[in-house]
């Protein structure tokens, strides 16, 4: 081997090796900032597990917080900045709990502050109420978006929420073939 050839060898691998070193810190960086991102997701999914835990027993549903309709807090926290190295999670976390801290202060000074809107519950129980036959939920929906406009439920909210009526025993549920019909439970009047 001639030494042209070894000179030309050995820029080719210096080359290469330059290479792959500047690709091998392009991936580090991407990857440190993949990580800062789960850390912050495992951060709000623990923070999410321990509420909860916290209110897991309880079947009493007033004694739950409430989220303003006007403020999606987990949507925020989920906006967490993204260009941080891996070794500086403490100050992002710092800052993301500050911010959740101040989210929920919010939610809890605006719920007290809002005249709160009727529960959907309540709502589709006083449109059940208005008819003596049974009532499809898809009929119940639509007179619901036609009467309180502000409110847009899916279909299967709206049919949760007439099962869950249905096992506090406020509204009874009716098989017609393939149809689910839904009327409301007469109340004795002491």
């Amino acid at each position: 081997m001639t030494s042209q050839s070894a000179a030309t060898l050995r820029s080719r691998y210096i080359a290469q090796a330059a290479s792959d070193l500047e690709e091998n810190r392009r991936r580090q960086k991407e990857l440190a900032e993949k990580i800062t991102v789960l850390k912050q997701e495992e951060a709000l999914l623990t923070d999410i597990l321990n509420l909860a835990e916290r209110y897991e027993g309880f079947t009493d549903a007033t004694r739950l917080p409430e989220q303003v309709q006007d403020e999606p807090t987990v949507a925020k926290a989920k906006q967490a900045p993204v260009g941080a190295a891996a070794g500086r999670s403490t100050p992002t976390r710092t800052a993301k709990t500050a911010k959740k801290a101040t989210a929920v202060t919010t939610a809890k000074t605006g719920a007290k502050g809002k005249s709160h809107q009727p529960l959907l519950g309540d709502l589709l129980a006083e449109l059940l109420g208005r008819y003596e036959e049974p009532r499809p939920a898809k009929e119940l929906r639509d007179e619901l978006l036609e009467k309180h406009p502000d409110r847009n439920p899916t279909p299967q909210v709206v049919r949760n929420t007439l099962e869950a009526l249905v096992a506090k025993g406020r509204i009874r549920r009716h098989k017609q073939q393939h149809s689910v019909m839904y009327t409301l439970v007469e109340r004795d009047s002491d």
